[in-house]
């Protein structure tokens, strides 16, 4: 996967960030084809989980936190 793919899940991220924020607040998501996949409690089990079903470089994990402090957080699974 490409830098071009995880971009667009960011973008998925960041244009449903509100709603994203009301049902998951803390949590840590596993996006995928702009869709959330997994959500955890913990950026390590949202890791393991999502290499497990998907292999690295599939996937992006955003802690879902409000505003635009959260884009900071983003963790690429390579």
């Amino acid at each position: 996967m490409t830098n071009d793919y995880l971009k667009k899940q960011l973008e998925y991220f960041k244009s449903h960030q509100d709603e994203l924020v009301e049902k998951y607040r803390g949590k840590f998501l596993v996006i995928k084809d702009q869709e959330v996949q997994g959500v955890y409690d913990t950026e390590m089990e949202a890791y393991t989980d999502a290499k497990k079903k998907f292999g690295l470089g599939n996937f992006l994990i955003q802690q879902c936190l409000p505003g635009q402090e959260s884009y900071t957080q983003t963790f690429h699974s390579r």
